[in-house]
């Protein structure tokens, strides 16, 4: 399935200046990879990201935010925010940073 673009093009633009970007396509969506790292992406008309697992039962309150359940069971550190959750440039901020934030700590996929 698709994912939407117009969210991809707004995520690529506000990652621009970040050193050690690279983009991915996978799951049916866009990831964008930060340090080799899957940070943020696009899954249909919903932003994914990935998130301290310590902030997951905090951030997962907020409005428009799931879990991300991709393959049936809760997966703490990453979450789905639908066009709800980030109707404005704040709440859109908010998110992205989140991910940002969390990545220097994130652990690398090991490589198969």
């Amino acid at each position: 399935m698709a994912y939407n673009q117009s969210l991809a093009d707004k995520i690529r633009e506000r990652l621009v200046e970040i050193p050690n970007i690279s983009e991915k396509e996978m799951m049916g969506g866009i990831a964008f990879m930060l340090n080799d790292k899957m940070c943020v992406g696009v899954v249909k008309d919903e932003m994914m990201c990935r998130i301290d697992p310590l902030k997951f039962e905090e951030v997962i309150e907020h409005r428009g935010c799931r879990p991300m359940d991709f393959t049936g069971k809760l997966m703490k550190g990453w979450i789905f925010v639908d066009p709800d959750g980030m109707k404005n440039a704040d709440e859109f901020e908010y998110w992205i940073r989140l991910a940002l934030d969390f990545n220097d700590l994130a652990k690398k996929s090991k490589r198969k």
